[in-house]
């Protein structure tokens, strides 16, 4: 007995690397990969990449400015998403809430997050009108589908013994919630906000291109416009503010976790 079940597990192993590897041969044809391309012709990218030198700064007053709107924009959708995000990942969780809640809500967080930031700045282009209001709630509906997913898996990973030793008290489901479930996932819950921080900033930078306000306005008009040097500036500036905000939230993390 104890062979045969070593063959079936053998068995099932085969079969799951042979499909695994067919998924991706497969997945291969139809993303038409093929890097020897790629090396035939990298002549071309790197004639292309050398039009962005040097970099044309004679316009960054107008890039720092509309790269502090980029970061608001990142902020207020991330903050908005968080706040938005908890009370969903509570309904989300299968150890939280009964399964006819949850799955009804899952679908709604997958709803969110499997449509792309710039359909959403479309879509609230034409509701709120041009600018970064725009911007800042097509990344507050994408990034509460994904806290909300995040936070929700937190929420599921708890342990139990805390949450059962408040209701042991006759504690309210509320209650249970704020000292025996937030405590325990609030240092996961820190990383994930201030990762999607990051995320956002460098989402709402091509938000611009669709009227969403931000440095991808001047980023668009300067693409448009062949200004190869300009593109290269507004690139450089963009780095900079996001490595300045990964130093930042590093620090932040280690202080609140």
């Amino acid at each position: 007995m104890l062979a045969q079940e070593k063959k079936r597990v053998t068995n099932t192993r085969i079969m799951f690397v042979l499909g695994a590897a067919t998924v991706l041969v497969f997945s291969a044809l139809q993303s038409e990969i093929n890097f020897l391309t790629l090396f035939q012709k990298s002549g071309n990218m790197v004639e292309y990449i050398q039009s962005y030198f040097p970099p044309d700064f004679s316009d960054w007053k107008i890039y720092l400015e509309d790269t502090i709107i980029t970061i608001s924009m990142g902020l207020w959708g991330t903050i908005l998403a968080a706040i938005f995000a908890v009370p969903f990942s509570i309904l989300a969780s299968e150890n939280m809430s009964p399964i006819w809640i949850v799955q009804p809500i899952r679908r709604i967080l997958d709803a969110m997050r499997a449509i792309n930031e710039v359909v959403f700045a479309l879509i609230f282009v034409v509701a709120v009108g041009l600018g970064p209001f725009a911007g800042v709630l097509a990344l507050f509906v994408h990034t509460a589908g994904t806290l909300g997913k995040l936070f929700s898996e937190a929420v599921e990973s708890i342990e139990p013994g805390p949450v059962e030793g408040i209701r042991a008290t006759g504690a309210s489901k509320i209650q249970e919630i704020i000292f025996g479930v937030i405590p325990q996932v609030m240092p996961l819950w820190t990383s994930f906000v201030l990762y999607r921080f990051e995320s956002n900033v460098r989402s709402a930078s091509v938000l611009g291109i669709v009227g969403a306000g931000g440095i991808g306005v001047s980023l668009y008009q300067s693409f448009g416009s062949f200004l190869y040097q300009k593109v290269c500036a507004i690139l450089i500036i963009l780095i900079l503010a996001t490595s300045i905000i990964d130093l930042l939230s590093a620090k932040l993390r280690n202080w609140l976790v």
